[in-house]
This record gives C-alpha cells, structure tokens and sequence, in this order.
C-alpha cells in the first residue's frame, strides 16, 4: 500500500471554516476544494456592466445583488460556487456568506472556466428551484447565452440576439439587458 496520505472529502461546515480564513477563494464540489484564478480586464468589465445595471434595476426593492465574493450553495450537487453576478429576492436567504435561493446567475465565461461553466456548473445551477434564468456570457465574442426556466419548470435555450432586450423578471423585480449594455466599454479579442 502506498504511504501516501489518503485524502478525505471535507464537509460543506469545514469547507466554509475553511474558506472564512482562506488567502484564496475555492469552489467546493463534493467535498473537495477547487481554488479560483484571478480574472481579466475583459472579464471584470463584462461583470461589473452585468452587476451595474442588475443593481440599478434593484435599488429600493427587495433583491440583493451580489458579485465575485458570494458564494452560491447547490446542496443537491453538494457543491458551493462563486458565480460572477447572483440575484436573490427570497427574504429567507439571509446568510451574510452563502446564498442558496437565487433568481438569476451570471456567469462570464473565460478560456478556462468555459467548459466547467457550460456543464458542472450549468447542471448544478439547474437544479436550483429558486433559479429562473443563467446567463453564460463570453468574454471572447458578443454572446450570451440563456436558459430560463418555463412555467412548466423546464429550461429554454437561446442566444440573445444583438437587436434583442433581454427581460429578468423575479418576484419583486424586473430588468432589461442587451448586449449594448453588457458590453459596454469592453473591447473584445480578434
């Protein structure tokens, strides 16, 4: 047998003991930690515009808009992420830390992250009864692709064409995005 030493999954509690303390942010699937790379310009632009208008389209309602540094929990993947913009409008999901009820997540896709983010991460968002609409939006061309979830409680997919406003409506909350806005200020790769 080798004297390597065995590694044990943590639990989600030692995961966040760990995490509140952590120099770097780490992802937590199935009890094992998953640390964060830092982001691009490009990225950080498209975030921030996502974040920007959200907020606006919030303010002086009953959603919270979060960013980078929230993490969202999806308990029936045993897994916690740090989605790049998160909506919540449950007044139940109060924890200061961890959200598990969001109507809206964004994630910006970048080279390494894009596979994680179109299928890990999109299947365990999905199961989110809270969830409404997933935003993948590309940080390396004019594209967004969403996933909003019927009355039925199934998902449709679609582009958001560039002539098209996008409408997130969650209990107490509406917005619009196009791709004017999410792009804005962003200069793109080649």
């Amino acid at each position: 047998m080798s004297s390597l030493p065995l590694l044990r999954p943590l639990s989600f509690a030692e995961y966040l003991e760990l995490e509140h303390s952590a120099e770097t942010k780490h992802e937590f699937v199935a009890g094992f930690l998953y640390a964060m790379a830092g982001a691009s310009e490009t990225h950080n632009r498209i975030s921030l515009n996502l974040a920007f208008h959200l907020r606006a389209a919030a303010r002086g309602g009953p959603c919270g808009v979060f960013i980078a540094d929230m993490k969202v929990r999806v308990e029936a993947y045993d897994s916690c992420y740090y989605p790049d913009v998160a909506v919540v409008c449950d007044p139940g999901d109060d924890d200061a830390y961890v959200k598990q009820a969001p109507c809206l997540i964004v994630e910006v896709l970048s080279d390494s992250t894009a596979a994680t983010d179109r299928r890990e991460k999109r299947v365990a968002y999905q199961a989110l009864p809270s969830l409404r609409y997933l935003l993948l939006v590309s940080s390396n061309e004019r594209r967004v692709d969403c996933f909003v979830r019927n009355d039925q409680g199934e998902w449709d997919a679609a582009t958001v064409q560039p002539d098209e406003r996008l409408r997130i409506e969650c209990t107490g909350y509406t917005a619009e995005l196009d791709l004017e806005r999410i792009y804005e200020d962003v200069e793109l790769p080649d």
